[in-house]
């Protein structure tokens, strides 16, 4: 068992009806609730212990100044270790090897020089490279954050990715966080995206081997700044309240991902992951309410169950909130903004996605189209860079030409998470 001071950690939990009026004249009404989650510490000082696993490509196509850098970055986060934190270090090419098995980094100069010792060559089995490093993180797992950074260049040729996402499952059921970065412009954007998805990680794109340390070093500041693990959405209505049929939960901050509610009788379940200290999670619901007699109304309430483990404890449950509407026979709105912002957060990623999925197939007006409405939706939120990046794409579908595998990664992007230069 890890030794170390205790934190005193609890979740910040906040919710907000995008109109918390209803006119009583309704037979139905749709309202969206955005809830805001985060970790909090009266002692900002302290981290938890860290448990690291890098899986890195060392196929042939990482040759060169590829290789060069992945392993720079690598070498570089080991200066950010603390004594109770650990790492794993796992390379694959159409196989996988342990690099560094699961330890304790007290003895930085075999480290480095074990990552140094990574050779580019053959093809890329990611599957195998994800089974080997998940098995090794799960080894130095107890009462640390557990976190994967998973690094490919390619598509993966040797491997099944019917298996990766499997094996995210597994990291899951391990509560370990996948990362992913897609290194370069031959990655497959649909898989690192589930992956990273499935269990509450970050998709990274580094479209210039330059960019490495930037990414690597914004996920480690990112794991660092972690307070409270595997935690849980816990949502609670009325029977005259239910969710929307269709895709009704949703994280719209600090990246976009379509969430997963497990109903169990009245009660809601959605899995979110870590939660950050400097970084809240926004969860966006989609309700549909039935009639409801005039007066003050509690239509449900929000609830969080977490793992701590700074007191090796495991499903703590936070304050249960409650989400209240005032129903008026004479109806007169009441907007939240911030709510408004969350709703067109989704709406940028959805119209993306569809833009793509015409894009696909063969359909580059249509395309067109949505990726216009997208850029007008990011100006609407003021990210000026995505909405330059799909206005640009859009015009060049207008014209009749393709877009890059650059051009389509960096559409995904944007339409997940601000760009960094925004930020």
């Amino acid at each position: 068992m890890v030794l170390f001071e205790i934190i005193d950690m609890k979740v910040n939990l906040k919710s907000s009806l995008n109109d918390s009026h209803i006119d009583a004249n309704q037979s139905n009404s749709q309202r969206q609730v955005a809830i805001s989650l985060s970790a909090v510490s009266e002692n900002r000082d302290r981290s938890l212990p860290l448990n690291l696993g890098l899986i890195l490509d060392q196929s042939g196509s990482m040759t060169g100044k590829p290789m060069t850098r992945v392993k720079e970055a690598a070498i570089y986060l080991l200066e950010g270790f603390g004594p109770d934190d650990r790492l794993s270090v796992v390379a694959f090419d159409h196989r996988a090897k342990v690099i560094v098995p699961n330890q304790a980094v007290d003895e930085m100069d075999k480290v480095k020089q074990a990552i140094e010792g990574l050779h580019a060559a053959g093809g890329t089995s990611i599957d195998e490279g994800m089974k080997l490093g998940i098995k090794e993180v799960a080894l130095g797992k107890e009462d640390r954050v557990s976190q994967i950074f998973l690094l490919t260049d390619g598509e993966n040729e040797h491997g099944d990715n019917e298996r990766c996402l499997k094996l995210a499952q597994v990291a899951g059921d391990y509560n370990i966080t996948l990362n992913t970065l897609g290194f370069g412009n031959h990655w497959n954007q649909d898989v690192l995206e589930s992956i990273a998805d499935a269990v509450g990680g970050t998709l990274c794109y580094i479209e210039q081997p330059e960019q490495a340390l930037t990414e690597f070093s914004r996920l480690f500041t990112r794991m660092q700044s972690v307070g409270l693990t595997n935690a849980y959405l816990c949502l609670e209505f009325l029977p005259e309240v239910h969710l929307a049929e269709l895709k009704p939960v949703a994280q719209v901050e600090p990246e976009t991902v379509e969430l997963n509610a497990q109903q169990e009788g009245n009660t809601y379940i959605v899995r979110l992951g870590d939660l950050m200290m400097d970084n809240a999670r926004v969860i966006l619901v989609n309700l549909y309410l039935s009639q409801l007699s005039p007066g003050n109304h509690t239509i449900g309430t929000v609830q969080v169950r977490y793992d701590d483990p700074s007191l090796s404890q495991t499903a703590l449950l936070s304050e249960k909130i409650p989400l209240t509407v005032e129903v008026q026979g004479e109806y007169e709105a009441k907007v939240d903004t911030k709510v408004q912002k969350s709703i067109l957060t989704l709406a940028q990623y959805r119209q993306t996605q569809l833009a793509e999925a015409k894009l696909n197939k063969g359909d580059r007006q249509g395309a067109a189209t949505l990726l216009q409405t997208a850029a007008k939706t990011a100006l609407q939120l003021g990210d000026k860079s995505a909405a330059t990046v799909l206005q640009t794409n859009a015009t060049q579908l207008q014209a009749g030409e393709e877009l890059s595998e650059a051009q389509r990664k960096k559409t995904r992007i944007v339409s997940k998470t601000v760009l960094q230069s925004d930020q």
